[in-house]
């Protein structure tokens, strides 16, 4: 029942080349057809709201949530429903405490809006890289599992094959990038939710009718079949081996809450929006496709579990990535029809789209952020043309580096990358921006502290955990120099970022404290109100 047979492979491969070939061609038609950074960094806000939102929600539901999430969720039962409800309160954060103040403070990039009262090279230079550290691990994240899931797909044994769909999805990536700008990468988005939430509903339904529309018989079954018995809709399993799985728990999702919202590749959208009403009913298009979406991945992480049982899951993948597939081709049967093979490649067409899209949109932002926070900034004889031309060498350069690194690390645990991304935002970006926005005695010193401060205690404590070593599932299994008793530094790192920026903004003296309060009632009402649009 697990097994995918040749139809669907050939399918799936024709499926694969056309949504290359198509997305592309889009991308080249709505591409920027003339040298105007507002059009290449913003599209003009020329997206409806209900199209912002889509291509928001897009951008916020990556292969790794795809895959990584579905996984938890089959593997770890009622530990993966809250996984992927802190997935969707993140973004509701978002909404309700930063979308308008960001709209409103930047103007291209997360840069800006934190340079929009504290001006100088030395914050847009410490944005950058920080967008750069909590971005990087996340697309190689979305390169290496997926180079590995198409070769699962399509039946692919050899590592040169892995490694040729690696540098294949990264060359088509940098050119949606390159090419499309944001709005070409914004329809990319838009097109792969639709299909994303169009196909995984079909196949939440089908497991759904599978056991009479009982959810209730859904979780019974899940949990008959996952060998661990009632701990499967309890708390606790998925860091059962942890010395503290409570507090592992507990700092994990705080992570996923604070820091997955505010990642560069999201906020970078919040700017497309003309006002502040259009922010608010995009960001409510973007967290409602979020939440149907977990209810889809919730349904088919237990279908999956129900119908082939766990030990088939973590044996295909021992972080469960294919359990979104193998849930999908459970369903069908021992006999599969022409429209459940159509069904089938429909998902992974879906699956194949979401990686495209999400690495596109962080090759992005960071090339935004080399070409305009670090470049731009430092010459400002630097003109329009010379700035698109540095964004676009930058989204090559990003997207070579990212390539050649997801090649080096496909064979190991690609989990202490993820947790290192969300704990970044959670541990910089966060108290960055909150900071900047809403306290007035902020100082450019307590930015840089909190910004360099958390990037670098998350760096430090990050190869301590039993994520990189000292576990089975790590990802140097054969190595152990676990020193931190936690899968994630973010117990430490969050409130020192927090700390620190609170720390700097003190010993600046109350002299530099005073003059940013007068500076920062200055722009108080353009940024809480969206008084004035920068750049108007």
């Amino acid at each position: 029942m697990t097994d995918f047979g040749g139809d669907s492979q050939a399918m799936s491969l024709v499926a694969f080349c056309a949504v290359a070939t198509i997305t592309l061609l889009l991308c080249v038609m709505t591409g920027p057809d003339r040298d105007d950074l507002d059009e290449f960094y913003t599209g003009y806000s020329s997206l409806s709201p209900m199209r912002n939102g889509l291509a928001i929600g897009g951008d916020y539901i990556s292969a790794a949530t795809v895959l990584g999430t579905t996984g938890v969720i089959a593997l770890c039962g009622y530990d993966g429903i809250v996984l992927a409800l802190s997935t969707a309160l993140s973004l509701m954060l978002l909404m309700f405490l930063l979308a308008e103040p960001l709209r409103n403070a930047g103007r291209f990039t997360m840069g800006d809006a934190l340079a929009r009262r504290m001006p100088g090279r030395a914050v847009r230079i410490a944005a950058c890289a920080v967008t750069l550290a909590a971005l990087l691990p996340l697309m190689l994240v979305q390169l290496a599992g997926t180079g590995q899931l198409l070769a699962f797909i399509l039946g692919f044994s050899g590592d040169s094959l892995k490694t040729g769909c690696i540098i294949g999805l990264g060359v088509l990536m940098i050119s949606y990038a390159a090419i499309g700008g944001m709005k070409g990468t914004a329809l990319i988005q838009i097109l792969k939710l639709v299909m994303l939430l169009g196909s995984g509903s079909v196949v939440a339904l089908l497991i759904l009718n599978r056991f009479d529309w009982d959810p209730g018989a859904l979780f019974g079954a899940a949990a008959a079949q996952s060998g661990v018995g009632p701990s499967f809709l309890n708390s606790g399993l998925q860091f059962a081996g942890s010395p503290y799985p409570r507090i592992d728990m507990i700092t994990s999702q705080l992570a996923v809450v604070l820091g997955g919202g505010v990642l560069p590749h999201i906020t970078m959208r919040m700017y497309t929006a003309t006002g502040a009403r259009q922010v608010r009913r995009s960001m409510s298009w973007a967290v409602s496709s979020v939440a149907l979406f977990v209810l889809v991945i919730t349904v088919i992480g237990f279908g999956a579990t129900a119908l082939i049982g766990r030990e088939v899951i973590a044996g295909a993948d021992p972080q469960g990535n294919t359990a979104f597939l193998l849930g999908t081709r459970a369903v069908f049967g021992i006999e599969v029809s022409y429209a459940e093979t159509l069904l089938f490649t429909a998902v992974t067409t879906a699956i194949f789209l979401t990686v495209l899209a999400s690495v596109a949109g962080m090759i992005l932002a960071c090339a935004n952020s080399l070409a305009h926070d670090l470049f731009a900034a430092r010459s400002r004889r630097l003109t329009t043309r010379r700035e698109m031309t540095v964004a676009r060498l930058s989204a090559l350069a990003v997207g070579g580096v990212a390539i050649l690194l997801a090649t080096m690390v496909q064979h190991r645990s690609l989990q202490p990358l993820i947790t290192l991304s969300f704990t970044l935002g959670a541990s910089a970006i966060a108290p960055a921006l909150v900071y900047s926005l809403f306290w007035r005695r902020y100082t450019r010193t307590g930015l840089l502290w909190t910004l360099i401060g958390g990037t670098v205690v998350v760096l430090l404590l990050m190869p301590g955990t039993n994520l990189v070593s000292g576990s089975p599932v790590a990802a140097f299994p054969e190595a152990d120099f676990n020193w931190f008793p936690f899968t994630t530094p973010g117990l430490v790192s969050i409130p020192a970022g927090f700390a620190l920026g609170y720390l700097g903004t003190m010993l600046s003296g109350r002299g530099k404290s005073d003059d940013q309060r007068r500076q920062y009632e200055a722009v108080e009402g353009w940024i809480l109100a969206g008084a004035v649009r920068r750049g108007n």
